[in-house]
């Protein structure tokens, strides 16, 4: 699978939406794709684009597609593809998000899709915002168990400036039926991350520079999807435009 030809036919699915839906676009680039503190792209920047309608009654769908750049930690995959079925609803002052997505890799060694469950809860007052999140993967033998992911997050938008400051902090953790495959989503076993960012949006144009960083251990590791090198600390930058 190419995946310009998969960006250009999210990109041109817009037109087949339906009147009713409201669709976002854009396309991303970032200096390393990193996701609760590894990286998905062996530390090599990484293109993304991303399509999303939102529908009557809470729902939406979208899928995003980023080049992984043959990344060890899934098999050598030159991509993967990421279609999302969402919902959320607004209670007051407080927001609940749930959602439920797949990540189909091209070009991977071996069968590699996974899918995972996802549900959140977020406050915002003014400026700020504060949520809480929940991700699990139910047992699936492409990541040797099932994963569980809690985490934090907040953002603060500074007052009459385009800037925004980010902060979030996670625990991963799960089963182990194969540890070779179970390292490619926690290499080491359990684990924290944590990151802050800053944030310039301007317009439909978003820069962004975020620091994360992991607890876990860079020391030579058995599973050829550990990847544990790219697992430390790493200062990052992003440019992304709404279309």
């Amino acid at each position: 699978m190419r995946l310009w030809i998969v960006i250009a036919a999210m990109l041109s699915g817009v037109a087949a939406l339906p009147a009713a839906a409201q669709v976002q676009a854009g396309v991303e680039l970032a200096t390393d794709e990193r996701r609760r503190g590894i990286s998905w792209s062996e530390g090599k920047a990484a293109p993304s684009a991303y399509l999303r309608a939102d529908l009557p009654a809470g729902f939406d769908i979208g899928a995003r597609v980023l080049a992984t750049r043959g990344d060890p930690r899934h098999g050598g995959a030159d991509g993967v593809v990421e279609p999302t079925l969402g919902y959320s609803r607004d209670l007051g002052g407080v927001r609940l998000d749930g959602f439920a997505t797949g990540h189909f890799f091209s070009g991977a060694r071996g069968r590699l899709d996974y899918g995972e469950l996802g549900a959140g809860l977020s406050y915002s007052l003014g400026p700020a915002q504060a949520g809480v999140e929940a991700r699990y993967a139910p047992p699936q033998d492409a990541i040797g168990g099932d994963n569980l992911y809690l985490g934090v997050r907040g953002r603060l938008g500074i007052p009459a400036t385009p800037w925004t400051l980010t902060a979030s902090a996670g625990r991963s953790s799960g089963s182990v039926d194969d540890a070779l495959r179970a390292a490619r989503l926690r290499p080491g076993g359990t684990y924290h991350d944590w990151a802050v960012g800053v944030q310039h949006i301007t317009g439909p144009l978003t820069v962004a520079l975020e620091y994360t960083g992991t607890d876990i251990r860079d020391v030579p590791d058995a599973s050829p999807f550990a990847v544990r090198e790219h697992a430390g600390d790493r200062l990052a930058a992003r440019i992304s435009l709404s279309i």
